[in-house]
């Protein structure tokens, strides 16, 4: 195939989410406000700071209204939220929340041992929260999990990931971030997967959603970039992982993405300076070290914390 590489890529920052979903430990009110400031000054414009979702599943999100009443919002910027339900909808309605998302899986195994459900069942689920988005103007993403490789079920056919997509877009989902959500994928699947897609599909359409765990989301971003995909998703700092899939690492780094693309002449609009500082306040509030590649060879290039 012929690249067709973009221009200028959108990255949907994640870490205030799906980032911290996983920590273990409480991450104080404040610590979350400002990370989302220091990752809009960045110059990221669409951020996801949080989620409606029972605190008892996830308790890291839930100060998510707090979290969306503290922001300073910056002209501009886009600051979502997962929905799982009308009652999370009715959450993110009241909290001002610029957009929502909703979330599926390519795996039935995965959809039952996540929420309980089939993926049927689960996009059945959603009726009401795409109804009530589309009374208030609201658009709306959709999460598909799995896109590459399951815990439970192993890989996960493409023709599978086409159909639920399809669904999730006719639904009224005006694009589907595409999970790979163990990071088990390869160049190789990433290739095979977009063949497919794209058959029935508008690029613009997808976004692409890639853990780090085997080390192959920058691989697997080249892939999708030359089919033409334009939105990726990421963390700051890689922050992120599964909480179902034993190992699984976290979200590519929002640094690593950036400095990718910078190196290829791809337009981002972010500050790659701006990112390691938001993301070197977070992970110093985790009392750990990132997990992005560019965030250490930085570090130690300038022997400083930035």
């Amino acid at each position: 195939m012929t690249p067709n590489y973009p221009t200028q890529v959108s990255i949907l920052e994640v870490g205030p989410r799906d980032g911290l979903q996983n920590e273990a430990q409480t991450i104080p009110l404040q610590a979350k406000t400002d990370f989302i400031h220091a990752l809009a000054k960045a110059g990221l414009t669409r951020i996801e700071a949080g989620s409606f979702v029972s605190p008892k599943w996830v308790p890291q999100m839930a100060d998510s209204a707090e979290v969306f009443k503290g922001i300073s919002r910056l002209p501009g910027v886009t600051y979502s939220a997962l929905t799982p339900n009308d009652k999370g909808m009715q959450a993110a309605l009241e909290s001002g929340v610029d957009e929502v998302a909703i979330f599926a899986a390519a795996s039935e195994a995965f959809s039952m041992r996540n929420i309980n459900c089939s993926i049927a069942e689960s996009l059945k689920r959603f009726e009401t929260v795409m109804q009530m988005a589309n009374d208030n103007g609201m658009k709306v993403r959709g999460y598909l999990s799995c896109v590459m490789g399951c815990p439970y079920e192993g890989e996960i056919l493409p023709d599978k990931v086409a159909e639920v997509t399809k669904t999730l877009l006719d639904m009224g989902c005006y694009e589907v971030s595409l999970g790979d959500t163990i990071g088990v994928g390869t160049p190789g699947h990433t290739h095979r997967l977009f063949d497919t897609l794209l058959e029935d599909i508008d690029v613009s359409k997808l976004a692409a959603h890639f853990h780090d765990t085997y080390g192959q989301a920058l691989a697997n971003l080249v892939v999708a970039l030359q089919y033409g995909v334009n939105t990726i998703d990421s963390a700051a700092g890689g922050l992120g992982g599964c909480p179902y899939a034993a190992g699984a690492s976290g979200n590519v780094a929002t640094e690593d993405v950036v400095y990718m693309l910078n190196g290829m002449g791809i337009e981002t609009g972010v500050n790659l300076n701006a990112v390691l500082a938001a993301s070197n306040a977070m992970f110093g509030h985790l009392e750990r070290q990132a997990t992005s590649r560019t965030y250490t060879a930085m570090l130690a290039k300038c022997n400083r914390s930035y």
